[in-house]
């Protein structure tokens, strides 16, 4: 399946859910914006769709219709689509995994992104249908995978990755989130969940941290309202950091989409 409109695709995918990969997803969006590329976020998190919350949308915004085609919502400088733009915020989706990987295919299909270079695709925690959907069907430029240093995450974190693997989608770095809490009282630093995890993922896959993002309150409250920390505090050290994934992730897939060099036989 090729999409219309879009350059590359960049899939953030975790091995389960809680660990703030739809966080990473908006911000990575709005980060790649901010460095002046043209973006698309696509919540596929069919179950369980928040882009729209995260990212200011209003409840009840319907996309516009183009002949057989929807138009992405714009938000913040970037185009967003997503389940939860048509349908109930309080209707759930009781799907068996067929029905679900058909309705992402059909939201794929459907939806008009405007010369977008990068699409950032928000995927649902796991390795099931909708995630082999978009990794089979989709032509996906590489993935990013979010995970927390706590062993159970990094076991689930191993099993998103091996996926990507198996269908050769490149790997393009690990987002370890809540890695660290700092007291906003005395500043005192503990890691509550474990420390060193994504490290030795890193090392294991022969990849790199993108990123070790604290557990903050702030990024929540933000998230939460709308404003994530890319756009509500553009100067801070959380929306540095996502640039920084924003830079080493175009600079990676700059790398592994750059042709190789032409050997020309010729007869003397």
């Amino acid at each position: 399946m090729t999409l219309p409109g879009v350059k590359r695709i960049i899939a953030v995918a975790s091995g389960k859910g809680g660990v703030g990969k739809s966080t990473v997803s908006a911000n990575l969006a709005l980060a790649l914006a901010a460095e002046g590329h043209t973006v698309g976020l696509l919540d596929a998190d069919i179950y369980g769709p928040s882009q729209g919350l995260m990212m200011g949308v209003p409840e009840g915004t319907r996309p516009n219709v183009a002949g057989e085609y929807l138009e992405p919502i714009e938000v913040h400088g970037i185009q967003v689509m997503s389940m939860s733009f048509v349908t109930s915020d309080r209707t759930p989706a009781v799907w068996r995994g067929p029905m679900a990987s058909g309705a992402l295919q059909q939201l794929l299909a459907q939806t008009y992104w405007q010369k977008v270079d990068y699409l950032v695709v928000d995927m649902p925690p796991g390795t099931g249908d909708i995630q082999l959907t978009m990794s089979q069907q989709v032509p996906l430029s590489g993935a990013v995978i979010v995970t927390t240093p706590q062993d159970i995450a990094l076991l689930d974190a191993r099993k998103a990755i091996e996926m990507f693997r198996k269908v050769e989608v490149p790997l393009l770095g690990i987002v370890e989130n809540m890695s660290m809490h700092k007291c906003s009282e005395c500043g005192h630093q503990e890691a509550v969940f474990g420390s060193g995890g994504g490290d030795a993922i890193a090392e294991e896959y022969n990849t790199t941290i993108l990123a070790q993002l604290p557990l903050s309150m702030s990024i929540r409250e933000q998230s939460d309202g709308g404003k994530p920390p890319v756009l509500s505090e553009p100067d801070g050290e959380i929306a540095e950091l996502f640039r920084t994934v924003a830079q080493k992730v175009h600079n990676m897939i700059e790398t592994v989409q750059k042709p190789g060099p032409r050997i020309q036989i010729v007869d003397d």
